[in-house]
């Protein structure tokens, strides 16, 4: 069985939401077994009200809750019983596969460095979720872990994001694109400048130039590297855009009797189409070059968004991520 840690108290919704996807997760599947890390008071008042296999759920009592205003070097260093600091150090001492939390990113982040640690040679972990597209998904890397990344670093988030889309997402020799401001090789930063002529001479991976913002919906590329500036405001605009045209057509279907008639006839078709732009139904986004998985998933995340973070860590386990991003990258090691 898949041993997933969860943190019970992170996001804007826990414990009740954070509970109630963890028991989505093991009545879906039968090969996940959840460690839901938190106050006890509090976990096991949020699970008396479901039905679930009691084997496949248990609670590890944290007293403490690192808070998003919280500087996170700090947090993680004091707040040694908080639920981030407990389900993190469950992965470093391999009594869990994964690791997956709504909440302080800054202390995810950091915790995830210095509890879990990273691959020996990985210079810096890159967040990277999976964003629906016109034609399927792709993954953004970086999403917001390295804000002052290096060419050396987009050349490692490159070729792991390559390895993750290829085994957990079965994409053949996906597509790989750095995100600039023109399909020119001449544009863009220095940073861009500096690391395009890097990818084009990596032979693991099918590098196929710059990619423009506009195209990342339409699915012009399978793996979209960015530093994580750039690519956190691709993903905080992508949500944004997303969320306001949902609500402008509701709106414009409601506007009178003849389009109320007609959101009716368009409802089913319409729920489907804006379904597959749901990003929640992808899980979160894993900390990629890390010695185990750690999987942050939105503040705001609901019980369905956290049952697919955790089943994704299913296939990450199964696939042995990590260990094919060691053998791609350090073959000697």
């Amino acid at each position: 069985m898949i041993q997933v840690a969860v943190d019970a108290m992170g996001g804007d919704h826990a414990p009740d939401e954070i509970v109630a996807g963890a028991v989505m997760a093991v009545n879906a599947r039968q090969d996940i077994r959840v460690f839901l890390v938190g106050k006890q008071d509090a976990v096991t008042a949020a699970l008396s009200g479901h039905t679930y296999n009691r084997e496949q759920i248990g609670v590890i009592h944290a007293s403490e809750v690192i808070e998003t205003e919280e500087p996170p070097v700090n947090a993680i260093r004091k707040k040694k019983d908080s639920s981030i600091v407990v389900g993190m150090n469950l992965v470093r001492r391999g009594e869990a596969d994964a690791f997956v939390s709504a909440g302080s990113s800054g202390a995810i982040l950091v915790g995830g460095q210095v509890l879990v640690g990273r691959l020996k040679g990985v210079e810096r972990p890159p967040l990277a979720p999976l964003i629906p597209t016109e034609t399927g998904v792709s993954l953004l890397i970086d999403c917001g872990a390295n804000v002052d990344a290096r060419p050396s670093h987009l050349v490692q988030f490159a070729r792991m994001g390559s390895i993750y889309m290829e085994h957990v997402m079965d994409i053949r020799r996906p597509r790989v694109a750095i995100v600039n401001i023109g399909a020119e090789e001449e544009k863009g930063n220095a940073l861009v400048k500096e690391t395009f002529p890097l990818l084009k001479e990596c032979k693991d991976i099918n590098f196929t130039g710059s990619i423009e913002a506009r195209e990342i919906p339409h699915g012009g590329a399978d793996v979209v590297v960015s530093e994580a500036f750039v690519g956190n405001v691709i993903l905080k605009l992508y949500e944004g855009v997303g969320a306001t045209l949902i609500s402008k057509v509701k709106q414009g279907m409601m506007t009178d009797l003849r389009s109320k008639i007609g959101a009716l006839l368009v409802k089913p078709a319409l729920k489907e189409t804006l379904k597959s732009f749901d990003a929640s139904r992808y899980g979160g986004a894993p900390l990629l070059g890390l010695n185990g998985l750690v999987v942050k998933t939105h503040g705001n995340s609901k019980r369905s968004e956290v049952c697919n973070s955790i089943i994704q860590c299913v296939t990450f386990k199964e696939q042995e991520i990590n260990e094919k991003i060691k053998k791609s990258l350090f073959p000697e090691g």
